[in-house]
């Protein structure tokens, strides 16, 4: 499951590219990660160790840090990382693509080198207490004075804050107009006076998420992200990236798994009961309809299409794939439940993953938020009354 059938023409060089990449990474394997090491800490090794070899930025123009190719090239290394079983390249590239976009000469000069490098590390500043699915209901304020914002409110499941410098923030410029003409978006100095960080400890023993307190916190008019206004086609466009599992790496890792559990469907076809091996079929089907989904918006994307609300497809494609298939992975390999000690006090990996797999209904919005989406902008059917 490595050379993902994409449905549309490849470049002529990406096999080199792969064969490539693979020599590099065999010189270059993954480094330790020490015992005590924070995994954002490890991830930014990595990072700077794929930057070194000229593997992040692919498809950024070079005059950003980038290598000038395509969104193919930064597929196929995305790729054969997942079918590693490697950590995949640095979740920058939804951003990268945002500032591409919206941002000014000036700020792309200033912020893409240095965040493809690993010398920023960026985060989201999108989700708040009452407004995580329904993001245009945030409450969050930035108020003009003059040349500057003055900034009010807080940020909720803020992915590792704590070791950013830097976050790409949403906040309300006009209380007076329509939810999603009335947000813009920032780049805040995580530094900046009136700026709390807060990590929030997860059920897999996890401090990724953080809650963000602003207050009174100034933003100058240059650290704001296009136009007033312009803050919600911004976030779509960035969630568009992040919910592609071609630009995550997504595909291999799922695939990896798909095919250990066929393997065990076969070798063990009279261990396990007929409703476990359906099951292990039903995860079969999801990921090939994840990977052909992905390889058309990936081709959408290609043709020039720009973001819209056809991307709460990818994410709910994304946790159907995800969730059943490390439930049935559990259930296939239950003695994974625990770690190498097996005395029950710490999960093992694959535990770890499914916990993890829980939240995918919720982060980046619900999937019940999604399915609106889909009715409503998608599909145009009137509202319940």
């Amino acid at each position: 499951m490595n050379d993902i059938p994409l449905d549309f023409g490849d470049p002529a060089d990406l096999d080199d590219l792969r064969r490539r990449f693979r020599a590099w990474l065999a010189e270059h394997p993954l480094p330790e990660r020490g015992a005590d090491e924070p995994l954002p800490t490890f991830l930014h090794r990595w990072h700077r160790q794929l930057y070194s070899g000229g593997w992040v930025g692919l498809d950024v123009p070079q005059a950003y840090g980038g290598q000038g190719l395509s969104a193919l090239h930064q597929v196929a290394i995305s790729d054969e990382l997942g079918a590693g079983d490697a950590p995949g390249i640095p979740r920058i590239g939804y951003l990268a693509h945002a500032l591409m976009e919206f941002a000014s000469e000036e700020q792309r000069q200033r912020w893409l080198p240095r965040m493809l490098a690993g010398d920023d590390v960026w985060c989201q500043g999108f989700s708040e207490p009452g407004a995580g699915s329904d993001l245009a209901g945030m409450s969050t304020t930035a108020t003009r004075r003059n040349d500057h914002y003055i900034v009010n409110g807080q940020k909720l499941w803020t992915s590792y804050a704590q070791y950013s410098s830097l976050c790409l923030l949403l906040a309300r410029t006009d209380r007076s107009a329509p939810a999603h003409t009335s947000i813009s978006a920032f780049a805040l100095p995580l530094d900046r006076a009136g700026v709390t960080v807060r990590p929030l400890r997860a059920a897999n023993g996890d401090d990724e998420f953080c809650e963000l307190f602003l207050d009174d916190v100034r933003i100058e008019e240059s650290e704001r992200i296009g136009a007033e206004g312009n803050g919600w086609p911004l976030a779509m466009t960035t969630v568009s990236y992040e919910r592609n599992a071609l630009d995550t790496g997504h595909i291999s890792k799922y695939g990896l798994l798909v095919e250990r559990l066929r393997r065990a469907a076969r070798d063990r076809r009279d261990e396990l009961p007929d409703g476990l091996r359906s099951e292990i079929g039903r995860c079969f089907v999801d990921y090939e309809v994840l990977v052909a989904h992905a390889a058309r918006r990936t081709a959408e994307r290609l043709a020039g299409h720009t973001a819209g609300p056809e991307s709460s497809y990818d994410k709910l494609l994304m946790t159907r794939t995800e969730q059943r298939l490390y439930e049935t992975a559990l259930r296939v390999f239950p003695e994974e439940l625990f770690g190498n000690e097996g005395n029950g006090n710490e999960g093992g990996e694959l535990f770890g993953e499914y916990l993890y797999s829980r939240a995918a209904s919720v982060y980046g919005g619900t999937s019940q938020i999604q399915r609106n989406i889909i009715a409503k902008r998608v599909l145009g059917l009137p509202s319940a009354r």
